[in-house]
């Protein structure tokens, strides 16, 4: 089972999306600045998570909410 995933920093007023197999771990990795693009928005915030069932189809969902934007997806995701 895949995840995709969306964080929100605070500090940074940011959205990041990704997917993965361990959710838990990408966020502790995430928050713990190992990760290069999000080293800087410590701490990160799991705002909202799909599970899917293959890693293409995490990808192409990663690619949809990234081409949308986060915020708009998430809007639209839960019906605002």
């Amino acid at each position: 089972m895949n995840t995709v995933y969306i964080l929100f920093s605070e500090k940074r007023s940011r959205y990041y999306v990704g997917q993965t197999q361990n959710i838990k771990l990408r966020l502790e990795r995430h928050n713990q600045g190992v990760v290069p693009s999000t080293k800087q928005g410590a701490p990160w915030k799991l705002v909202l998570q799909i599970e899917v069932n293959s890693r293409s189809e995490a990808m192409i969902l990663e690619r949809k909410i990234k081409k949308r934007g986060a915020k708009r997806f998430i809007d639209n995701y839960i019906g605002v």
